[in-house]
């Protein structure tokens, strides 16, 4: 690592016994593997259906030249002209991630952290929550941010793991494309082909926290053209102990199978087709009215859905594609009762209408329908309702400088049930003046449409008090300001940063009065949300992999996010400002270490900072944690492999999130863990 990224890191990062505490555990590797000649074992080639297993092995040049299709058209990394990430199907492996969450951590500028044993915060750039709502995320296209409070549940999201080919994440604006709520980032978690899942896999295990799973995958041909998979999955995850390191009653348990089919008919065309189904059982804590108390309970959880996908090449420059997708999804729990059904058709198509123009423009309609059941603790205005959404969006890159310079100018224009007509213009301009350097900029408006919660929520809190949605509610507008700049300087190193301003207005508060739109039906103490609040963000992040030899791999990043809100004039809210400033961090470091050793002997460690959280009480703060995860393997066999992982292991036990008013728990701790992996491919 270079002096002057360490200059740039937090003073408490830097404390030499972390730093012992991480290289020991590379040197402890290197002395139980003996392997001074640090050559790559043959062991370690690739085999059909098998991926490598050596990512230290690869260059950065096929790094720098990743292709990603998160913008619109397929294009590398290195000519991106956005925040860009992705992360591989093989560093999601090798750092031993469970879930899309835990995977995320890789990415830098993302703000992950667990609440309990099955709830997460995630973000992007700020304004982190349970129920974060300006991240876009989306599986093979398929949207999976619900419309109820427009975030995740990622206690039910997520394919096999071993299925993913890749995750790509925009940090920040992506509302040219994806419209509403991709305000600060989208990420586009994407799956294997059925082609290149040939055979079985099989792979189990278990350990301390994540106390066992299994999943089984066949993949085969019918003919020449159809190829695919079948899949099942099943977990049984621990809870996060309490402080004193108590039961909190968050663990859960959940299966999902599924299956995908990819039929080439001609040499032009690709039919997809695929579909999920999981259900589950997961407890949690709740605050239940009218007493208040916190009463254990077990949530229910079902869903399914199916996707079809018709892609069609009419040239090298030229193609459609037409998708479809419905999504059932159910959650019944002793405060909240939702079935949900969503059907989604959009239509792309790509060309090259002049010479240096690349355009791509789309057309989109989604309706979706919930039955929402009326408790003590959260009831609905309307029990019912369905919201139409109509969506189509245009975009041209345009060859200014052929090779050198290009300006990429659209917008999504999109017509809402809660404010009707919205509009979502960009303008990206990419600078490569030579293959190893790359600049760009932007300047992009989003927006954040209201939410069924958002108008027509009752919830009841203590001691006495109830939020009321508000159907007056307006979208929150964001103007986004980034640079960029990418670098290859030698062969062995490749380096990113990004910086960016976010100037934000209309964004949402919690008023003293009632409801302009609803009846006030607790005279005591009624709140309503509005939007008044304003403010800006601002921040960098910095990324870097080293290649340090042909076996050994270093990856840094360091993140710094600064945010500063205000009510506005006539606002009664007390507690939105201090509680979005401070619920995110404003420093995160990590490091990541890949060895690849001879024998099939794989090591692979991560050391990660997080800054402190101020939550606004009754809500305990989070104080800073610098911890490590560490990953052992072992492939005795081209198809077979033994893994053991540790995750969290410089303390007993640390805090990373505190808990909502809904949940009881105020705040869990996430414990030191080890796990034990089995992988079977044949």
């Amino acid at each position: 690592m270079k002096p002057s990224v360490l200059l740039a890191l937090p003073a408490r990062f830097l404390r030499p016994v972390r730093w012992k505490s991480f290289i020991t555990l590379n040197v402890i590797a290197l002395m139980l593997l003996q392997a001074p000649a640090m050559e790559l074992a043959t062991t370690n080639a690739p085999v059909a259906g098998v991926s490598s297993n050596n990512l230290a092995e690869m260059d950065i040049d096929q790094l720098w030249n990743t292709r990603v299709t998160i913008l619109g058209p397929s294009e590398a990394i290195s000519r991106t002209p956005a925040a860009v990430s992705v992360v591989t199907q093989e560093e999601i492996k090798r750092s031993g991630a469970m879930n899309v969450p835990e995977a995320l951590r890789l990415v830098p500028g993302m703000d992950v952290a667990q609440i309990d044993g099955s709830q997460w915060a995630v973000s992007s750039r700020g304004f982190n929550d349970q129920f974060a709502n300006k991240l876009l995320v989306l599986q093979d296209g398929r949207s999976i941010y619900t419309p109820l409070f427009g975030g995740v549940f990622w206690d039910v999201q997520g394919p096999m793991m071993e299925d993913i080919d890749r995750i790509e994440v925009i940090r920040g604006p992506g509302a040219t494309l994806w419209g509403a709520n991709a305000v600060n980032g989208v990420i586009n978690i994407l799956t294997k082909g059925a082609e290149s899942t040939q055979g079985w896999l099989v792979s189990a295990g278990g350990g301390t926290f994540d106390r066992a799973f299994a999943n089984a995958r066949y993949g085969g041909k019918v003919g020449e053209n159809l190829s695919y998979r079948i899949y099942g999955t099943y977990l049984n995850h621990d809870d996060t102990p309490l402080p004193n390191g108590s039961d909190s009653q968050t663990d859960w348990q959940l299966g999902r199978g599924g299956f995908r089919m990819d039929w080439t008919p001609t040499l032009d065309d690709l039919v997809t087709f695929q579909g999920d189904g999981y259900g589950g059982k997961i407890r949690e804590v709740f605050m239940v009215a009218p007493a208040f108390t916190p009463t254990p309970d077990v949530m229910h959880v079902r869903g399914l859905d199916v996707l079809g996908r018709w892609t069609h090449m009419f040239s090298d420059t030229s193609n459609f594609k037409l998708q479809a997708y419905y999504d059932r999804t159910e959650r019944q729990s002793i405060i909240f009762d939702e079935p949900r059904d969503t059907f989604d058709l959009n239509f792309q198509h790509e060309f090259q209408p002049l010479d240096r123009h690349e355009m791509i423009w789309g057309l989109g309609y989604r309706i979706t329908r919930d039955s929402e059941a009326n408790t003590s603790t959260v009831s609905w205005a309307d029990p019912s309702r369905t919201e139409n959404l109509f969506s189509g969006f245009v975009q041209d890159e345009i060859a200014l400088v052929k090779d050198k310079l290009n300006l990429i100018v659209g917008s999504k224009l999109e017509d809402n049930g809660y404010t009707g007509f919205e509009f979502e213009p960009g303008t990206r301009l990419l600078w490569t003046p030579t293959t190893q350097h790359t600049f760009w900029g932007a300047i992009s408006r989003a927006v954040r449409t209201p939410t069924r919660s958002d108008n027509d929520v009752i919830f009841n809190q203590p001691p006495g008090v109830t939020v009321y949605g508000n159907g007056g509610q307006q979208s929150e507008r964001m103007i986004a300001y980034e640079l960029g700049y990418r670098t290859q300087p030698i062969k062995q190193l490749s380096f990113d940063v990004a910086l960016y301003y976010n100037d934000y207005d209309r964004l949402r508060s919690t008023e003293f009065g009632p409801s302009p739109t609803q009846p006030v039906s607790t005279p005591f103490f009624p709140l309503h949300f509005d939007n008044r609040m304003a403010g800006e963000s601002y921040g960098a992040s910095l990324s870097a992999t080293w290649r340090v030899t042909d076996w050994w791999r270093l990856q840094p990043n360091y993140t710094v996010t600064r945010i500063h809100l205000h009510t506005l004039p006539g606002s009664t809210d007390t507690t939105s400002v201090p509680s979005e400033e401070g619920q995110s961090p404003q420093n995160q470091v990590t490091l990541r270490s890949m060895m690849d050793f001879p024998h099939g002997w794989t090591v692979d460690c991560g050391l990660r900072y997080v800054d402190r959280l101020a939550f606004v009480a009754p809500a305990p703060s989070v104080s800073s944690y610098i911890t490590a995860d560490a990953r052992l393997a072992w492939r005795p066999r081209k198809n077979l492999e033994i893994s053991l992982v540790g995750q969290s292991l410089f303390q007993k036990r640390h805090a990373e999130f505190s808990s909502n008013a809904i949940l009881a728990n105020p705040q869990t701790q996430v414990p030191r863990s080890v796990y034990g992996k089995v992988t079977w491919e044949f």
